[in-house]
């Protein structure tokens, strides 16, 4: 879809008045942007419980890319009961013995129902091949199923999205270090953040890898730029926003091709 970004309020406006000198976006005009967008949102959640659709999305990235973030934003106004977010922890004995994405299915929306996850069944292509989590046969065979398991879900009609939050080496780092010090987010700090940082490169690889055996028409991921957090969290909603038309709907929203990419990598 061709966009005309000059549509978009951070490049309309003066610059001065949009970013900070480090090029990130001013906290006024986030938090005004990012209102403006939480009150579609709502508009949005509403026509979903009225015509009993099923949203479906995952956020995947290295750690500290803004998962926790962006899903906090999204469902800051959202009525509970209707709107969730999950985030499993690592498979018990029993869950090993599972087909792989059955621990995951039962946590998907009924009618009405929005449901984001905070990491899903893509650990397996990146995190458990890292660190030796599952073995190569394994990762094969989930990169064997996982396009056949996504057209299920939206053969289904559940509206699926997949969104991986791009970061580099040196913004991860500064994360890192400001998680070490600030005794708000120090409980995120894991055992395995500073090795995870250590094998960037290989999370790098294994993303490609997983970007064109699981980028199908039906289910692509979407790449977004979250080297700022803020303006990644705003294109995430313009985005989601921009996949429906529901009731009394502001504007015709879109997200900025320069932060968000739909990977098309397979016919």
């Amino acid at each position: 879809m061709n966009v005309d970004i000059k549509k978009l309020p951070e490049y309309s406006l003066p610059k001065d008045k949009v970013f900070k000198k480090n090029g990130k976006f001013k906290n006024k005009f986030y938090q005004k942007e990012l209102l403006k967008l939480q009150i579609e949102l709502v508009k949005l959640q509403t026509w979903i419980k009225n015509n009993n659709i099923r949203f479906l999305s995952i956020f995947e990235g290295v750690d500290t890319a803004g998962k926790d973030g962006t899903i906090k934003r999204i469902l800051e106004y959202l009525n509970p009961r209707f709107a969730r977010s999950v985030a499993l922890d690592k498979p018990t004995e029993k869950e090993k013995t599972q087909w792989y994405f059955q621990r995951y299915v039962p946590h998907f929306p009924a009618g009405g129902e929005m449901v984001l996850f905070n990491r899903s069944w893509y650990n397996r292509a990146g995190v458990e091949m890292v660190f030796h989590f599952c073995t190569k046969e394994d990762y094969l065979k989930f990169m064997r199923q996982c396009p056949r398991f996504e057209e299920m879900i939206v053969d289904d009609g559940i509206k699926f999205f997949k969104f991986y939050l791009q970061i580099s080496k040196e913004e991860m780092y500064k994360r890192l270090k400001k998680r070490e010090t600030d005794p708000l987010k120090k409980w995120k700090l894991s055992t395995l953040d500073w090795k995870s940082y250590e094998h960037y490169d290989e999370y790098q690889k294994l993303k490609e890898d997983m970007f064109a055996a699981t980028s199908t028409p039906y289910a692509p991921w979407i790449e977004v730029d979250a080297n700022d957090k803020k303006r990644a969290r705003i294109n995430v909603i313009r985005y989601i926003l921009s996949q429906f038309d529901y009731d009394n709907k502001a504007d015709d929203f879109f997200a900025d091709p320069n932060i968000v990419k739909v990977i098309s990598l397979i016919e």
